[in-house]
């Protein structure tokens, strides 16, 4: 940590700096921040940015060209050169690679300039065992079966918010779109749902497990709802829970929406879904749960006895039927602990311990789905049980992304991927400073929180 908070004396410095602000030094590019996003069964996804230096020292991003050098790792060839076809010159690079051989070790070297790119000071790629220190990664082997759909899930969109980064009282320093860009909620909202219509994601459908506004307004509520609804259909493209930031307000701003307790307006419920409701959907036979784990003026999670019962009478009425659940607080005592704002940050573990209580006699439940902590994250669940809970990283903010959940009849295929647009990779780039340079720490996860498979019997989805 002292080493990254040193570290973090240039991040300022790098993150309001442009391209050729400053004469670099002959021979002074630099690669790094490399990191292993994603590693599919047939593909990988690097990441990393080249900086210069100019006269007094100061490093400022310096745009370079884009190359992947990989093998198998047991091969004694040449490493085939990859170039993104897409990628034009830039400090901000994304290379992806496909058709790899799934489940098999492959070397590979990411260079810009003949400038190999190394990771950064930070802890989660410098660890021994990772990819980005190793030099190597091993392709998913897929569940077994048919592929049978694609769920995208992300959370934390902070639609009309303005500054990143910030916990309490206007701290730790946070970071700013540049004047004259797209504010960076609507950027990365934008980034994200471009992604899933390529034919390369090809999502089916995109479940936001809260935090899609900064504070509610009536502005940022019809806003973020306009977005999506160009996208595609409520209830059947895309399905949207409330988190903190969308709960009831008070104040002259929300006074035109509906009124709930104690002199509360509630403008995200009046164009999405009143709170406390239960959002129960079937697609193709899977049942997704979306749950309302708000609590007024607090940003600690509660589930309400209504809420309870609903699920409850969901769950017993069906209890094998494959389910997703989805909410914005994490579940997990392992979640409690490992966030930076403590146990009561998520999900109160009163609640929390009925939830898991509630899943032991549903055997359908393979997957919770949470926001909130904005990080990735695979959690231990309390109880012995066959459920995943899974915390996805923020789409606002480094590392700005989205988990896609490829369902198979054998199982699914979790993957995390940072969005690819320039805008998008310069705002992320540039929030790796948030926390006072610690962001990558925290938020990244490792490669298997990121990237893992697990065999479960879906055989009975269309």
């Amino acid at each position: 940590m002292l080493r990254a908070l040193g570290l973090a004396a240039a991040a300022p410095l790098l993150a309001t700096s442009t391209p050729g602000s400053a004469r670099a030094q002959p021979g002074s590019l630099i690669g790094t921040d490399l990191e292993v996003v994603t590693v599919t069964d047939t593909s990988v996804v690097l990441t990393w940015t080249t900086l210069a230096v100019n006269a007094d020292g100061t490093p400022f991003p310096a745009a370079a060209d884009t190359e992947v050098r990989l093998a198998p790792a047991d091969s004694r060839g040449p490493a085939a050169v990859y170039f993104p076809a897409d990628t034009e010159r830039t400090p901000y690079h994304y290379a992806e690679v496909g058709g790899l051989e799934p489940g098999r070790a492959y070397r590979f070297e990411a260079w810009s300039d003949d400038v190999r790119a190394t990771p950064a000071a930070n802890f989660v790629t410098r660890m021994p065992t990772a990819p980005e220190c190793t030099g190597q990664f091993t392709t998913l082997v897929p569940p077994p079966g048919r592929p049978l759909r694609t769920l995208a899930l992300c959370n934390d969109v902070h639609f009309g918010e303005e500054v990143s980064g910030l916990i309490a009282a206007g701290l730790p320093p946070g970071v700013r779109q540049e004047p004259g860009l797209t504010p960076y909620p609507e950027m990365m909202l934008a980034a994200v749902l471009d992604d899933l219509r390529r034919p390369d994601r090809a999502a089916d459908h995109l479940l936001i497990a809260g935090d899609l506004t900064s504070e509610a307004t009536p502005d940022q509520t019809r806003a973020v709802r306009s977005r999506l609804d160009a996208w595609g259909v409520s209830g059947r493209d895309w399905f949207a829970v409330r988190g903190n930031h969308d709960r009831p307000h008070t104040g002259s701003d929300y006074a035109t929406c509906p009124p709930t307790a104690d002199d509360h307006h509630d403008c995200w419920g009046e164009t999405f879904t009143p709170p406390g409701e239960v959002l129960d959907h079937r697609v193709g036979g899977l049942r997704l749960l979306g749950l309302d784990t708000t609590e007024p003026d607090t940003p600690g999670g509660r589930i309400d006895r209504p809420q309870f019962d609903r699920v409850r009478e969901l769950l017993r009425a069906d209890p094998d039927r494959p389910t997703l659940v989805f909410g914005h607080h994490p579940v997990t005592l392992d979640s409690a602990v490992s966030n930076i704002a403590g146990p009561a940050f998520v999900l109160n573990r009163p609640d929390a311990a009925a939830l898991q209580d509630l899943y032991r006699t549903s055997p359908g439940v393979f997957l919770h789905h949470s926001g909130h902590t904005h990080r990735n994250r695979r959690s231990h669940s309390d109880l012995p049980l066959p459920v995943e809970f899974l915390e996805v990283a923020a789409t606002k903010e480094y590392p700005g992304g989205y988990t896609l959940l490829r369902l198979y009849e054998g199982g699914y295929q979790l993957n995390f991927y940072k969005t690819r647009t320039p805008a998008s990779r310069t705002w992320s780039t540039r929030t790796r400073a948030e926390y006072l340079g610690l962001q990558p720490e925290y938020t990244l996860g490792t490669t298997t929180d990121r990237n893992h498979v697990v065999h479960r019997d879906l055989s009975g989805l269309a």
